[in-house]
């Protein structure tokens, strides 16, 4: 493989060599069930506790409020699913922003069509959640709020705080997808009255396949898988003893560096954005300019397809996204994109690229290098800008 730099870390990281050497030994050695009574059983049972113990720390909670899962996207099925399921005596009325991720999105359709009543809230044209909105949006049969704690796709970063606030005066449960969110920015539950909160091993140098359900004590959701007793009768299914041991070491190293590492990534993303906007003409920032996550920088290109430029930026080496991973099959523009107001042939010439520990100044040079060069070919390719350049020097 030839030069690579990869600045798509927001769709998945790199997992920490350190990790995988943490990781080995629970696939040779301490092989064992961890719900066996043998030692090497209880050498597995014992990894998990202390992840679980790690991974609490973390967020100001206590260990047996975490829930090993899948991932992201089963926390966020297992929060809204079982919620809904757990209090429909007291309500069906859900509360959400339109920006989710899809896996509230799509959850959220599949509720409204079991008679589950669905408010997709506004955000203004950085991607904040108007929370004036919310609140009002609040009704007596309002079961859960829901809202991202930081944006996959433009990394603006939400009033948590008040919205939890507004949850807890209220008397509604309130979850945040905190994928992109966890081991990015610091982040306590109680100080946020967060009720539950998802999150991914592998956005933060863990592996893939693992995540976690924060579920406050006292939160009356059910199981969302159904056989055997792990995860406390909530969750069942033979526990995933590597990828957890894994998560809790990551989790142990994104904590631990997280200071030093996100001022090094916001200065590079700052120094991205700079040159971004000062040397590409036709270009907006997407997202709000400094309530973001650290290692993101979205940019909307004028007169140019974002697929096209994706290619010919790999072709360069450089790895980045026009949004999300997930919908990166898709050619409808950004959902995101559209509700903070961008027309779709604006939205459509996106880029996303997402900075990790290892990315240097050199790396973001030259990858502006390469994207202003490239940007100007396919603009050179374009009847829309050349009629634009004609139009303009009348």
């Amino acid at each position: 493989m030839g030069k690579l730099i990869y600045l798509d870390n927001a769709a998945t990281t790199k997992t920490s060599p350190t990790v995988v050497e943490a990781m080995l030994p629970y696939f040779t050695e301490y092989y064992g069930n961890a719900s066996s009574i043998y030692s090497i059983g209880t050498k597995s049972k014992e990894a998990i506790n202390k992840s679980r113990e790690t991974i609490a720390a973390t967020l100001g909670a206590k260990p047996e409020e975490i829930y090993f899962t899948a991932g992201g996207s089963e926390s966020d099925n297992w929060a809204l699913k079982a919620t809904a399921e757990a209090y429909e005596s007291k309500g069906k009325h859900i509360i959400t922003t339109k920006i989710e991720h899809h896996a509230i999105l799509h959850t959220c359709e599949y509720l409204e069509k079991r008679g589950y009543e669905i408010s997709y809230i506004d955000v203004d044209e950085n991607g904040k959640v108007k929370v004036d909105e919310l609140e009002r949006a609040i009704r007596p049969d309002t079961i859960l709020i829901s809202v991202m704690f930081a944006n996959n796709e433009i990394g603006t970063i939400q009033p948590i705080k008040e919205i939890g606030e507004i949850a807890k005066k209220h008397g509604i449960l309130f979850h945040t997808d905190a994928v992109q969110a966890y081991g990015q920015l610091p982040i306590n539950v109680d100080e946020y009255h967060i009720d539950m909160l998802s999150s991914s091993g592998h956005k933060l140098n863990g592996p893939k396949g693992i995540g976690f359900l924060y579920i406050r004590k006292g939160v009356k959701i059910r199981s969302f898988i159904h056989g055997g007793a792990q995860e406390r009768k909530r969750r069942a299914g033979t526990e995933n003893v590597p990828g957890i041991v894994g998560y809790g070491k990551a989790a142990e190293e994104a904590f631990a560096t997280m200071k030093e590492r996100t001022a090094k990534e916001a200065k590079l993303r700052d120094y991205l954005i700079d040159r971004v906007l000062k040397e590409i003409p036709y270009t907006r920032l997407n997202g709000h300019r400094t309530d973001r996550l650290p290692n993101n920088a979205n940019f909307s290109f004028q007169f140019i397809e974002g697929e096209s430029l994706l290619i010919m930026l790999d072709m360069k080496g450089i790895c980045g996204s026009s949004g999300s991973a997930c919908t990166s099959g898709s050619l409808d523009p950004s959902h995101v994109l559209m509700a903070i107001g961008l027309p779709h042939e604006i939205a459509h010439g996106s880029l996303r690229l997402t900075l990790g520990a290892d990315t240097t100044k050199e790396d973001i040079d030259y990858v502006v290098d390469e994207t202003k060069a490239i940007v100007e070919r396919l603009r050179s390719m374009s009847p829309l800008y050349e009629d634009f350049v004609k139009k303009s020097q009348q």
